[in-house]
């Protein structure tokens, strides 16, 4: 793909299509007039002899459009994609062959990217629906991973996360598909949850995501989850690994989110709103500026938890000055909710207008270390899970040099007479 260019494409195009002019007339018909061939391009022999008279492969034709197409697309030739894309569909659309089907679901994913790019994303909604309804059928694992890993996308991209939650519960994922799709679905289901305030349940898919992901490539899914899961850590109440924003690949593209985690920590709502006024354009295109802004009420549990600290008695006054609240009656509210919520122990004298903190006990005392173990062991017990159903082994290689019925019937018969044996020599030990 990275070498791919006219040059290749069009000698590409007339060395297979020997048999068929239309096709070839009509793909060469997108491409220019080829330079003259230079000394690093690449060499290859076109059909002759009886090949040249015998149609291709269904699968090598496919494969030949479908580099068309993402040299069309790599050039933001996007209405000319859409026609080779379109006319490659209509093709392999009756074919149904186990060879094709991994090309097949490589020209559904450039047919989407291409929909998408002409703003056209959601005409093909109803497309992806009946491909992917023909490929459950036929048993295309591929196939069904990339259509619905497609039709995720063409939700979440209108903001439709009710129909993208009943696809996901009314759907299976296929299990054989590949990491790469595994990745793609795990980040798509984040992301719903997350949006749906399973909170707990988005931060399992999204470390998943990212355990499937490629280790030193994929860089900007990896930046994209990275995101979305420091959020949801924000959300759950909890901070970040300060690791994860030191990391050279991740380091300038979470910097806002960085500013934002101190923020979340100190819980300074002066700085919360600075941050958000700041990089609000960037948070919106990473389509995370939703889950942001519920991150306001835990900026200000947070500051109340650092004033409760602080201090063992204070004013309701002074708590709505240094959280920036319109008024001590809102304080007053905000206070007792985190009261109710066990953010905080203390209690709230409404007569004169303070906040008494109650004496700090022994967290060692309560089922804090135990939560923060059982997390930590379901991790462990997560990834150990995840390897075993990971591991592939060839076709009955793990029992070669295990014996046959016939060799243990023979095992169990010799056993028996030597027991017989062993018998009699002690019975005539005896006098």
């Amino acid at each position: 793909i990275r070498r791919l260019n006219t040059n290749v494409l069009h000698k590409a195009i007339c060395g297979f299509f020997t048999n068929n002019s239309t096709t070839r007339d009509f793909l060469l018909g997108f491409l220019e007039e080829p330079m003259e061939m230079a000394d690093g391009d690449v060499q290859f022999r076109p059909r002759t002899g009886k090949a040249a008279s015998a149609p291709l492969l269904p699968e090598v034709e496919a494969y030949l459009q479908l580099l068309l197409v993402v040299h069309l697309t790599n050039n933001k030739r996007y209405t000319e994609a859409q026609k080779v894309s379109d006319d490659l569909l209509q093709k392999i659309g009756s074919k149904n062959r186990r060879a094709l089907d991994l090309v097949a679901a490589k020209c559904y994913y450039y047919h989407a990217r291409v929909y998408e790019f002409l703003n056209q994303f959601d005409t093909i909604r109803s497309f992806l629906h009946t491909r992917l309804r023909t490929a459950t059928l036929r048993h295309d694992a591929d196939g069904q991973a990339v259509l619905l890993n497609l039709l995720l996308r063409n939700y979440l991209h209108f903001n439709l996360y009710d129909q993208a939650e009943k696809l996901v519960s009314k759907s299976v994922f296929p299990e054989l598909a590949n990491n790469n799709e595994w990745a793609r679905y795990l980040y798509y289901t984040g992301r719903i949850k997350a949006i749906q305030l399973e909170y707990s349940e988005a931060r399992r898919t999204l470390t998943n995501a990212l355990r499937k992901a490629p280790q030193h490539t994929a860089v900007g899914f990896k930046q994209t989850v990275h995101k979305l899961l420091i959020v949801v850590e924000l959300l759950l109440g909890e901070i970040p690994d300060r690791l994860q924003f030191r990391q050279p690949s991740l380091k300038r593209s979470l910097m806002p989110y960085f500013l934002l985690t101190q923020a979340v920590r100190t819980g300074n709502l002066a700085k919360f709103n600075q941050v958000l006024e700041q990089f609000g354009e960037k948070f919106q295109t990473d389509g995370t500026y939703t889950l942001i802004i519920r991150l306001r009420h835990n900026v200000i549990k947070t500051g109340v938890r650092m004033i409760s600290l602080s201090y063992s008695r204070i004013s309701l006054a002074d708590i709505a000055q240094k959280l920036q609240l319109d008024s001590p009656e809102d304080a007053e509210f905000i206070v007792a909710k985190a009261i109710r919520d066990g953010v905080i122990e203390a209690s709230i004298n409404h007569e004169k207008g303070f906040v008494q903190s109650k004496e700090t006990m022994d967290i060692y005392g309560t089922r804090e270390p135990q939560l923060a173990f059982h997390q930590r062991i379901s991790f462990c017990l997560d990834i150990h899970n995840m390897s075993v159903k990971a591991m592939r082994f060839p076709p009955k290689a793990y029992n070669k040099d295990l014996e046959s019925a016939e060799e243990r019937r023979e095992r169990e018969q010799q056993d028996l007479e030597f027991a017989k044996e062993m018998a009699e020599d002690d019975d005539d030990s005896f006098p």
